[in-house]
């Protein structure tokens, strides 16, 4: 078909009649006439039998040779088996999702169907079954890890590759721990894509071949009795403060964990009872420790000096916080023990060393390290399970380490009998 047949002049001259018409510029481009007076370009086609027409603006901001520019375009749509609407409708939407895109971001908000729009859906949908400071080191290890190159794209366009330029600063760092735990949760997300159709494939899984294996490091632990006999005596010549000395003597008898020594809260001390009970937060129970006549002594004689605060050991720098977590660490160092020798750690594995060798319950010491299991209504039950053995294990034990620090002859030291 002809096109290109007129000159601009033709349709600069062109007037408004009665009714609206058209102006052929061959090969479907036309210019409508409105009976108005209101000019405008047409391109007119037919597509899988379907006539269909596009508007290329009003003419003359839209000049001719704008119009016919438009109109070969649309040609070779045509011809490559495109439908030019519905391309001009993809455009359309494309540009509104952008325009999305950037005010959602403007307003602190994830792209639709983004890593990290889907991340927040996950996120929601395991609330309920997760502690809340578990939630937040969740969030926020995804939040400064993951989304700085996986937040704003597209769920289904990311590939392994992507999910590996992710990890790979980590493995470099060699923080193998959190490398496994990001990459767990990176495919728990995709898992969750999946199963509610945002993506067909969790390209998180191949990835998991490119991460190191974690080496387990066990705590350092002396369990030699002569050596804890040493230690114990290196203990009570340590020139620290008086509120971390006391820490530190206070730690081999009630081997908890080194956090929850230091954070050592009054209120959960009951003096006439003789028992420490404690909200061990990493196993989610309530803890009862009793306190052999060594371990009240050192709370007794501290009690002047701390008990009119929050802490058991508060921070010598009086801001109201716990002694420092590194207090235990630096004191066993000023004493000569490196890490690789003993840790503020390794008094539970000195204490469960020795307890299990001198025939006292396995059940009895597990429940009195907070080894409790995580269903709340066994965790109910063991609170104070073995309560009784306990009392007379931990009396055993602090009197036993009284002899070792004594430099007594080391003999093996049999549990009573129930």
């Amino acid at each position: 078909m002809a096109k290109e047949l007129n000159k601009d002049a033709v349709y600069r001259a062109a007037k408004s009649k009665e009714k609206d018409c058209t102006i052929n510029d061959g090969d479907g481009l036309v210019l409508l006439v409105k009976s108005t007076g209101i000019k405008s370009w047409r391109f007119i086609y037919r597509f899988v039998g379907k006539q269909n027409r596009l508007s290329f603006g009003a003419y003359p901001n839209t000049t001719l040779e704008a119009a016919r520019r438009k109109a070969e375009k649309v040609r070779e749509q045509i011809a490559s088996d495109i439908d030019p609407s519905e391309a001009k409708k993809q455009v359309k939407q494309l540009a509104k999702a952008i325009s999305n895109d950037v005010q959602r971001k403007t307003d602190g908000l994830p792209i639709i169907n983004s890593f990290a729009d889907i991340t927040r859906q996950w996120l929601k949908s395991i609330e309920h079954l997760t502690k809340p400071l578990t939630q937040k080191k969740k969030t926020s290890r995804l939040e400064r890890m993951a989304f700085p190159i996986l937040g704003d794209m597209p769920i289904n366009a990311i590939k392994s590759s992507d999910v590996l330029a992710t990890l790979k600063p980590l493995i470099d760092m060699k923080q193998l721990s959190t490398t496994h735990r990001l990459h767990s949760e990176i495919s728990a997300i995709f898992a969750y894509g999946i199963v509610h159709n945002f993506t067909d494939y969790d390209p998180a899984q191949p990835v998991a071949r490119q991460i190191p294996a974690q080496k387990i490091k066990h705590r350092a632990a002396i369990i030699d009795p002569s050596l804890v006999g040493q230690l114990l005596r290196d203990i009570g010549n340590y020139r620290g403060t008086f509120v971390v000395k006391s820490a530190f003597r206070l730690s081999p008898l009630v081997f908890q964990r080194p956090g929850e020594i230091r954070q050592l809260l009054w209120d959960d001390i009951d003096l006439e009872a003789r028992e420490w009970r404690p909200y061990i937060s990493k196993t989610d129970f309530h803890h009862i420790v009793p306190l052999s006549t060594q371990a009240m002594a050192i709370l007794e004689e501290i009690k002047p000096l701390t008990s009119g605060g929050q802490y058991v050991f508060p921070s010598s720098r009086g801001n109201g916080r716990p002694m420092s977590d590194n207090a235990i660490r630096s004191a066993l160092q000023s004493l000569g023990y490196d890490s690789d020798v003993m840790t503020a750690h390794g008094f539970r594995t000195t204490a469960s060393t020795l307890l299990n060798e001198q025939g006292w319950s396995p059940d009895a010491i597990e429940r009195q390290l907070a080894h409790a299991p995580r269903d709340s209504v066994r965790a109910a039950y063991n609170r104070a399970q073995y309560l009784d053995e306990r009392r007379r294990m931990m009396q055993s034990w602090s009197d036993y380490l009284d002899t070792l620090k004594n430099g007594a002859q080391v003999i093996e030291f049999k549990a009573k009998s129930n």
